[in-house]
């Protein structure tokens, strides 16, 4: 057989033939002196495994330990770990299909929020809580929040909302967040070392859990700590960096 062929015969293309070839997937026969490769019914065989494992989702690498003889993982082994890893991907796609209904439904009734999506946990911490007013900094604190549970781990981020529930839980929780917001929106002008800096880390600070910091500490060299900084004004800047400091010295 020539390589159109086998491809034909397999039912894939010359080019993906040659891939394997490439590869080491499939053996390349002899030239002929006509210039031909002559294909056998072995390569079509081989060639015919390769793709049903391939469209089970095999990888290319798991393939070669396959069609191995005496190395590599045997196909039990392989096909097992395919399994599985097709089982997480169902159970992260039935989550994500979960956060989207809740969304589409939020967004009928008139719920969704402008800064979402938000997932269905934090959106629901939220929206417990009364509108605290077109505050600039209130809005760039659920911008934060979002941005933090979505690039959290897992770990931290059941770390973040358990501590926002109980913050939230607080029965004085919205008054002492409204003022910490209207003294950082007041340091939008401001240099860093206004006086008013130290009020508004305070307030600051009485508003953010302790259990919302790093077990390790805050790291002042963090990339994204600096970015964070540079996101604010040079007074709220400072003032929260102060906040910061003052939840790092107070914690037992």
């Amino acid at each position: 057989m020539r390589i159109g062929e086998l491809a034909a015969a397999v039912g894939v293309t010359t080019r993906t033939v040659r891939h394997y070839h490439h590869l080491g997937l499939l053996p390349e026969p002899e030239r002929l002196p006509n210039g031909y490769r002559d294909y056998t019914l072995r390569h079509a065989v081989v060639l015919a495994r390769i793709r049903r494992l391939t469209e089970l989702g095999v990888g290319l690498a798991e393939v070669r330990d396959v069609l191995a003889d005496d190395a590599g993982k045997d196909l039990v082994e392989v096909l097992t770990e395919l399994d599985e890893d097709l089982a997480r991907q169902e159970a992260e796609i039935r989550g994500r299909r979960q956060r989207l209904r809740a969304l589409l439904e939020a967004g009928a009734a008139g719920e969704l929020p402008a800064d979402g999506p938000l997932s269905p946990e934090l959106a629901g911490l939220l929206a417990g809580l009364p509108d605290p007013g077109p505050s600039p900094m209130a809005a760039k604190d659920r911008e934060m929040l979002a941005l933090f549970e979505t690039a959290a781990d897992p770990e931290a981020r059941a770390r973040l909302l358990s501590a926002l529930r109980g913050a939230f839980g607080a029965p004085d929780a919205l008054t002492r967040a409204q003022e910490a917001y209207a003294l950082l929106d007041a340091l939008a002008d401001a240099a860093a070392d206004d006086p008013r800096v130290e009020r508004a880390a305070r307030a600051l600070a009485d508003c953010i859990p302790a259990e919302m910091l790093p077990s390790e500490g805050v790291d002042e060299s963090d990339a994204f700590l600096r970015a964070f900084y540079a996101d604010f004004a040079p007074a709220q800047a400072a003032a929260v960096r102060r906040a910061l400091s003052m939840l790092t010295e107070e914690r037992p």
